[in-house]
């Protein structure tokens, strides 16, 4: 009776270190969906054009086709020159140095597919967007800036063009960012990013 009490025990202890682990882990890893600013020259040129000094911002995302409807959280550059990421798994992150959407140039947002186990990002069914498929952006002011989906591609994690998706001038695009592919334990992140391109809708 003894010896089944404690393989019992042995078994629950040996559990309930696995959930810890696992809820350590969902807690404070958070994806790398960030991408490198290489051009020091993007975000200098964004800045001094008074882009992100307008008082209208996006405020929400909206892609019907995949039920999203998230709150835009505003980030900027990380300690390692990278793009800022949301700070959960709900909201997308737009880079306030950037284009404001709807304006010329490549509006940037990123957000997480997942938390690297079972936990959902925003952007967990983002590959499943097609050409066509509308894509709104509500401003602070109320006004919703539509655009369609034109394309989506597929990057190694280690050559995404950043001197094109972080275009500061051109025709008003939306670009949606996040990870894909296989998952790199020595880097905790993965070997691809998803980029989703949209154009505005006039």
């Amino acid at each position: 009776m003894k010896k089944h009490i404690y393989i019992i025990g042995a078994v629950s202890m040996y559990a309930l270190m696995i959930c810890a682990a696992t809820l350590i882990h969902a807690v404070w890893y958070a994806p790398e969906s960030e991408v490198t600013v290489q051009s020091a020259s993007m975000v200098s040129t964004a800045t001094s054009s008074g882009i992100v000094s307008e008082p209208d911002f996006p405020d929400r995302l909206i892609i019907p086709a995949l039920s999203i409807n998230a709150h835009v959280q505003r980030v900027g550059l990380t300690a390692k020159g990278n793009m800022g990421i949301p700070t959960n798994f709900t909201d997308v992150a737009w880079y306030k140095y950037g284009t404001v959407p709807g304006k010329s140039g490549n509006a940037l947002m990123d957000g997480h597919v997942d938390n690297g186990l079972s936990l959902p990002g925003v952007f967990k069914h983002l590959s499943d967007i097609h050409a066509g498929d509308d894509i709104y952006v509500v401003m602070t002011s109320g006004i919703k800036v539509h655009f369609l989906v034109t394309e989506s591609t597929l990057y190694d994690y280690h050559s995404v063009p950043t001197d094109l998706i972080f275009a500061p001038l051109g025709p008003p695009r939306l670009r949606l960012i996040t990870c894909e592919g296989s998952w790199v334990k020595s880097d905790k992140t993965y070997d691809q990013r998803l980029i989703v391109t949209a154009e505005l809708r006039k």
